[in-house]
């Protein structure tokens, strides 16, 4: 039996090896995507090597993470429960997928991965495997075996194994392209504030930041970020760059209570610089370019678009449905946003594109604007006539009282 596994080269994943092995009777092939986390993928090769495995792949998908999975979330405007950007959520499929790509390439029978059982990656793991390829075995080691990471310590000792892993840190790390996500240990006492130099590694405290603002443009073609500056980037670099300056102003700081699928509250905390940079100027310039109507129903469409991304709804119909719409509304989100990045914060204050809807003529306050204002009396009349007949009506028959 062959068996491939999603692994990360920390503890939970090093324990996942050894416990496939033993418990499975099955060799075990590992792999590695590298998704921007900044891990150094041939020291992970190499302690995937020394637990024994059959073979290990490291693969770059970076590239492929961004434009596939980043750039749908921008063009969705995508924060779960209003606040969360999905980096890590936004990984588990496209890190799915090459299970099985894999696991039909080497002949294996099953796919494993680390994931427990209170969590949501399970449910990402799992639906988008079975939606693929739903006669391969799925393997689960954390929630089968149902033991603690001291448990999972003490195994591999037993094994001899305590030069190839560490119980590490008390936090539970997870970090790619688009975010940072940092959970466990004293974060669990959700009254007390984080502290300061063990969790937050991207961003600058606030005290720590720059004492001048920085100003910055950002232009977009077809719902995404294409240029800093004037520059032209890659998706790859383009990221990279921003989440750079957004995090030296600290920028992108989340502490929130968040409801997971399982139906547990949680307290999570990210760093998403260059998410909260981006999506801000996202939905300004959609603001522009798109009418009233369409930024009020595409609200609807990116709050369950989010959704379905947080619940491992990634392959479902539905998801594609609402892609198909934001697409058309995003061939007109192209523009310039001017940004004013200080002491935290990320506010626009400028934008410009050729399909804007703004037309200063009707906006102007001056005397000589195209406004009709004596148009407006006739609007009103017929505007607020629902409101004001119920009204006379509800008076007229005490319905008040």
């Amino acid at each position: 039996m062959k068996t491939v596994l999603a692994y990360s080269g920390g503890l939970d994943t090093s324990f996942c090896v050894k416990w496939i092995q033993e418990n499975y009777k099955s060799d075990v092939i590992t792999v590695t995507l590298d998704v921007g986390q900044g891990k150094d993928l041939t020291e992970i090769g190499r302690r995937a090597e020394a637990l024994g495995v059959l073979k290990h792949y490291s693969l770059d998908v970076k590239e492929e993470f961004a434009e596939g999975y980043v750039f749908s979330a921008i063009r969705a405007n995508a924060l779960y429960e209003g606040v969360y950007p999905l980096h890590s959520a936004l990984s588990r499929p496209l890190i799915a997928s090459k299970l099985v790509e894999i696991a039909e390439k080497e002949g294996a029978e099953a796919v494993a991965h680390g994931c427990t059982g209170k969590g949501n990656d399970q449910v990402r793991f799992d639906v988008t495997i079975k939606s693929l390829a739903p006669d391969l075995k799925i393997i689960a080691p954390i929630r089968e075996s149902n033991m603690s990471r001291d448990m999972e310590v003490a195994y591999l000792k037993k094994l001899g194994l305590e030069a190839e892993i560490s119980s590490g840190s008390e936090y539970s790390i997870d970090q790619n392209l688009w975010g940072r996500s940092i959970e466990c240990g004293p974060l669990e006492y959700m009254e007390k504030e984080p502290p300061e130099a063990e969790v937050f590694k991207w961003t600058k405290p606030i005290e720590e930041t720059p004492d001048k603002p920085d100003y910055i443009d950002v232009e977009f073609v077809n719902g995404v970020p294409v240029a800093f500056n004037g520059s032209n980037m890659g998706p790859v670099n383009l990221l990279e760059k921003l989440n750079h300056i957004a995090s030296e102003h600290g920028i992108g700081r989340i502490d929130h209570v968040e409801d997971r699928l399982v139906g547990i509250k949680s307290r999570e905390v990210y760093e998403c610089p260059v998410a909260t940079l981006i999506i801000t100027a996202h939905k300004d310039l959609e603001k522009t370019v798109l009418t009233r109507h369409e930024v009020f129903f595409k609200q609807i469409v990116d709050a369950k678009w989010a959704e379905l991304v947080y619940t491992g709804l990634w392959m479902d119909p539905l998801r594609e449905d609402l892609d198909a719409f934001i697409a058309e509304t995003q061939k007109r989100v192209e523009g310039v946003v001017k940004l004013k990045l200080f002491k935290g914060s990320v506010r626009v204050v400028g934008r410009s594109s050729s399909y804007s809807i703004y037309d200063q003529n009707l906006a102007t306050y001056n005397v000589d604007t195209t406004f009709n204002q004596k148009a407006a009396l006739g609007f009103i009349e017929l505007w607020g006539l629902p409101t004001t007949t119920a009204r006379s009506l509800k008076k007229k028959s005490k319905l008040g009282d």
